[in-house]
């Protein structure tokens, strides 16, 4: 079962919030250990692994980030510690960004701001090709072909937000 089904909603990069955490504690209530102190130690088992299950999908429904991982992973299309290759001009454009953090004065607010400026606008260009694919996403109907596309945006996104935390 995956978290989706779990929560019974749809698979969507983007869950509603709310629904989520509606279910989130209906689920919480139910798989509560403490409703079970009567039931036999395999029941017991049962309940300790749903609760924890129900805590890490939230986990995981709290953070776009994680969501989209999780989504390429049910999809066979991620792996942990894969290592993707991405492609040799965009590797070019995030080193020039990181030379430019490196070099930056952390305490010169105008060179700060320019280069934030210039990550959030290759952060614009890498999501500008997939904006449709994570915003229409159908289980079933977007292809793999499309889904690939986002875990390149993944790990792009992934470079691009440790230069962004450098930033700050």
């Amino acid at each position: 079962m995956n978290f989706f089904e779990l929560y019974t909603i749809p698979v969507s990069f983007n869950p509603d919030p709310e629904t989520v955490k509606k279910q989130f504690y209906l689920l919480s209530r139910k798989f509560h250990p403490d409703f079970f102190g009567g039931a036999d130690e395999a029941e017991k088992q049962h309940v300790l692994e749903m609760s924890a299950l129900v805590n890490k999908a939230y986990k995981t429904f709290q953070s776009a980030d994680a969501v989209m991982k999780y989504l390429l992973q049910i999809h066979s299309l991620l792996e942990e510690e894969e290592k993707y290759a991405l492609p040799p001009q965009f590797l070019m454009e995030v080193m020039e960004l990181n030379e430019q953090v490196m070099e930056m004065d952390k305490e010169d607010q105008a060179a700060k701001a320019l280069v934030l400026e210039l990550a959030n606008e290759l952060q614009k260009n890498i999501y500008e090709p997939v904006e449709a694919i994570i915003t229409n996403y159908q289980e079933g109907i977007t292809t793999e072909k499309e889904l690939l596309q986002v875990k390149e945006y993944y790990y792009k996104k992934k470079y691009l937000t440790r230069i962004l935390a450098e930033i700050s």
